[in-house]
């Protein structure tokens, strides 16, 4: 049975690129492959409190310019919100932007949706394949300032990882 490390404040990423790879070989499956990244990321990175997908799916209440919103998958950690509608919060954010989203204090990020009040800094990578935006890769930490630079080219490049093993669906 796969072992990961003790959690770190300053993980290998390329260690754990190498591990995504590797778990993933084999099997495509979505939700298979989502909930094994999420427990990668939980059990490897110190100091998370959440580590999850919110994955597109059409809109209770659609618009021309966002006609999905985001839908809770696989995840580790406490109960989370259930649907976040496409520009709000964080993962709102990404999603519109598609972009990654470093929050150093998600008390001060304008629309933040508090899913965990214990939550303080945050960090959304968008999953994206051939163009089209499948969700996000959702990650908090209840401490201040958590994820770096050097945290987000490491999440990008582990979820390029997770991307490249598995089949998205639209």
């Amino acid at each position: 049975m796969f072992e990961t490390a003790a959690a770190s404040e300053k993980p290998d990423y390329a260690l754990l690129a190498r591990q995504v790879s590797s778990i993933l070989e084999g099997e495509r499956n979505l939700t298979a492959n989502a909930a094994q990244f999420s427990a990668l990321v939980y059990h490897s990175i110190s100091d998370l409190n959440w580590a999850g997908f919110y994955l597109c799916t059409p809109a209770n209440h659609p618009t021309p310019e966002f006609p999905n919103d985001l839908l809770v998958g696989p995840f580790q950690g406490k109960v989370a919100c259930a649907r976040i509608p496409f520009n709000r919060g964080v993962c709102g954010a990404s999603a519109a932007q598609r972009k990654t989203i470093l929050v150093e204090d998600v008390h001060a990020f304008p629309g933040h949706i508090a899913c965990d009040s214990a939550s303080n800094s945050e960090i959304v990578i968008p999953v994206i394949k051939d163009g089209v935006l499948y969700g996000v890769f959702d990650i908090d930490s209840p401490r201040l300032n958590r994820f770096s630079v050097e945290d987000q080219q490491g999440l990008e490049a582990m979820v390029a990882a997770f991307v490249a093993a598995t089949d998205l669906i639209a």
